[in-house]
């Protein structure tokens, strides 16, 4: 198990790093145990409505990091953190932003 939730950890414990770098298995792994863990959330939800709340309180702690994962993602493929703005732009920019995620890191003296 903590194979699988390193990644996760690592999203926390470097929440407010903007400059650095996360490959491809950094991101996504952090992506997939934070989505099992809102899934569960939601589950969990339905059956007491006071988990709605904690759900919610969780996605907005998750924001933060989430954002700075997403940044240094983009600087492990030689692009800027600005990218994330495509969030915005329906289909077209969600489709760019994968496209984006999944390319194979570059060396750093690129």
């Amino acid at each position: 198990m903590e194979k699988f939730t390193r990644e996760y950890v690592e999203m926390w414990q470097r929440w407010s790093d903007f400059e650095g770098r996360s490959d491809i298995r950094d991101y996504w792994m952090a992506v997939l145990v934070n989505f099992i863990i809102s899934l569960l959330l939601t589950l969990i939800g339905r059956a007491i409505g006071f988990f709605n709340t904690i759900n919610a309180l969780y996605g907005l702690a998750v924001l933060i990091p989430g954002i700075a994962l997403f940044i240094r993602r983009m600087h492990d493929i030689g692009k800027s953190g600005w990218n994330i703005l495509w969030v915005f732009l329906p289909i077209i920019g969600w489709i760019y932003l994968i496209i984006l995620l999944i390319k194979p890191s570059q060396s750093q003296s690129e």
